[in-house]
C-alpha cells in the first residue's frame, strides 16, 4: 500500500526557507548588527552575509519575471561552503545547510537533501526549532524514500524534543509501522492522528478512516472494524463501505447479517461488477431463496454487469431448478448448452425437459449431449435418454441406449442399465401384449345398428 502520499517538496521547501527569517531581519536592520568581529552564534558575518543574500537572489529573485539561476546558487553555495564551513559560527552553519537541502528540495534530489538534513542535527548550539524542522522534515523524506524504520526513529526524537504533538508525525509513524507489517504498533498512533485532526477542526476524510479499517481487517480485528466501517456508513454512505460491512459481517460468521448488508447495496444499486452480482445471487440460493438469487442475476444480465456466458447461464439454470422452476430453467440451460464445449449442459437441459414431461425434446437434448461428447458421466447419460424414449414407447431404441449406458460406466452403472433394461423389455412385452388385446376386441367388437 503506497497510496498515501505525505510529502510534497513545496511544503517541505516552505518549511526550509522559514528558517531564513532571521536572515532577512538582519539585511532589514543593517544599522543594528553587531560588529563583524563578533562570533556569536545567533549572527551571520559580512561575508557570510553577503555570500548568502547572493544566493538568496539566485534561487529567489525578488522580480518574479526572472527565473531562479539554480546552478549558479549551487555553485556559489559550494564555494561558500568550501572556504569557510570549518570557521563558521553554529547560526551560520545551519543557515547555509538550510539553503543546501531548500536547492536539493527543489531539484528533487531526495538522498542529498537527507543527508544535509542529518548534518544540521550535528550542528551543538542549534536551534531547537530548527532541529525540530529538521527532524520532522526527515521523518517525511525517509517515508519518501520508503527508509521506513529511519523516519520512525526521525518522527519519535520529534515527539522527545517537541512540547507539542503533531498530525503529520502521528501519521507518518503509524503508516511507517504499518509499512513494516507492525500493525499492532501502528494502530494506537493512527487513532492519535485522528483524535488530533479532529481536536484541530479538520474534518477527517474517508480515506482516514479507511486505514484504520484496513488495519483491523489485517489484524481479523472484526468487532472494532464494525464499529469503524458503521461510522463510515453513516458520514459517507460510500458503496465501498457498504460492501466492506458484509465481508465484516462475514468475518464475525454472521452470515444473516451479511447477506442482508448485500441486498441493501443491491438495492441502493450500488452494484458494478460481476462478482457482485453473483456473490449475492448465490448466497441467496444458498439461504434458500434461490427465486430472489435468480431475479438478482437476471437483471445483471439486464444491465449489462453479468457476462452472458456459459457458466453464468449455468447458474442461473441452476437457481431456477433448485426453486423448481424448471419451466423458467430452459432458456439459459438452452444458452448454457449451445455455448458449451461439452454435452454436459444438453444433459441438464434434457432432464429439465424430461421433468416437464416433453419426452421429445428431452430425448432430442440428450441425443445432443451425446453428439457433442466430452461427458461427464456418459452412463448417467444413455441411461436417461432410455428413460425419455421409453415413455416416447421406442423400445428397440431404449433398449439400444441401456446398452450403451453400461457399456459407458462401471460394474454400478452396468447394473442399474441392465435392470433398466429388463424394465423396458417388460414394458415393452406389457405394451405389446396390450396392443394385441385390443386388437383382438375390436375384431369381435360389432356396432349397433343406426337408429332410423
Amino acid at each position: 500500500m503506497r497510496g498515501i502520499n505525505i510529502l510534497t517538496l513545496g511544503f517541505l521547501s516552505a518549511l526550509v526557507l522559514a528558517a531564513f527569517m532571521p536572515l532577512q531581519a538582519v539585511q532589514a536592520g543593517d544599522e543594528q548588527r553587531a560588529p563583524p568581529s563578533a562570533r556569536s552564534a545567533g549572527t551571520l558575518s559580512d561575508q557570510v552575509m553577503r555570500a548568502i543574500s547572493s544566493i538568496q537572489e539566485l534561487m529567489n529573485p525578488e522580480d518574479e519575471n526572472d527565473a531562479p539561476d539554480l546552478d549558479r546558487a549551487k555553485e556559489e553555495l559550494d564555494r561558500l561552503y568550501e572556504r569557510r564551513y570549518e570557521r563558521m559560527n553554529d547560526f551560520e552553519k545551519s543557515t547555509i545547510l538550510n539553503f543546501y537541502t531548500n536547492y536539493y528540495l527543489t531539484t528533487e534530489n531526495i538522498p542529498e537533501a537527507i543527508r544535509i538534513f542529518n548534518q544540521v542535527l550535528t550542528i551543538e548550539e542549534l536551534r531547537e526549532d530548527t532541529r525540530l524542522r529538521a527532524l520532522r522534515s526527515l521523518g517525511q523524506l525517509n517515508m519518501q524514500q520508503e527508509n521506513w524504520r529511519d523516519a520512525i526513529g526521525n518522527y519519535e526524537a520529534w515527539r522527545e524534543l517537541s512540547v507539542e504533538e503533531d498530525v503529520i508525525v502521528y501519521r507518518g509513524i503509524a503508516y511507517s509501522h504499518y509499512q513494516l507489517e507492525e500493525l499492532l504498533e501502528a494502530e494506537p498512533f493512527w487513532i492519535l492522528f485522528m483524535e488530533l485532526t479532529a481536536d484541530t477542526g479538520t474534518e477527517l476524510s474517508r480515506s482516514d478512516y479507511s486505514f484504520l479499517v484496513g488495519l483491523y481487517f489485517t489484524l481479523e480485528d472484526f468487532p472494532k472494524a464494525l464499529e469503524v466501517t458503521n461510522t463510515m456508513i453513516m458520514l459517507f454512505d460510500d458503496p465501498n463501505d457498504w460492501r466492506n460491512l458484509s465481508a465484516i459481517y462475514s468475518g464475525l460468521d454472521d452470515v444473516e447479517r451479511s447477506l442482508k448488508t448485500l441486498n441493501v447495496a443491491y438495492l441502493k444499486g450500488i452494484f458494478e461488477s460481476e462478482s457482485r452480482f453473483l456473490n449475492l445471487s448465490q448466497s441467496l440460493a444458498g439461504s434458500e431463496a434461490p427465486y430472489s438469487g435468480s431475479k438478482i442475476l437476471e437483471d445483471g444480465y439486464a444491465q449489462g454487469i453479468v457476462e452472458e456466458s456459459e457458466e453464468n447461464y449455468t447458474t442461473l439454470t441452476q437457481m431456477y431448478m433448485i426453486a423448481n422452476l424448471f419451466e423458467e430453467a430452459l432458456v439459459p440451460a438452452t444458452q448454457a448448452a449451445v455455448l458449451s464445449e461439452s454435452g454436459d449442459n444438453y444433459d441438464t437441459l434434457g432432464y429439465i425437459n424430461y421433468v416437464l414431461a416433453d419426452y421429445q425434446a428431452s430425448a432430442d437434448a440428450f441425443k445432443a449431449a451425446i453428439d457433442k461428447g466430452s461427458l461427464s458421466n456418459a452412463a448417467d447419460t444413455y441411461l436417461f435418454l432410455a428413460r425419455a424414449l421409453l415413455e416416447l414407447e421406442e423400445f428397440d431404441a431404449a433398449v439400444a441406449a441401456t446398452k450403451s449406458s453400461a457399456e459407458a460406466g462401471d460394474s454400478s452403472d452396468r447394473e442399474n442399465a441392465n435392470n433398466y433394461e429388463r424394465f423396458v423389455t417388460d414394458t415393452q412385452r406389457i405394451h405389446n401384449t396390450l396392443a394385441e388385446r385390443r386388437q383382438v376386441v375390436s375384431d369381435f367388437y360389432e356396432s349397433y345398428p343406426e337408429l332410423n
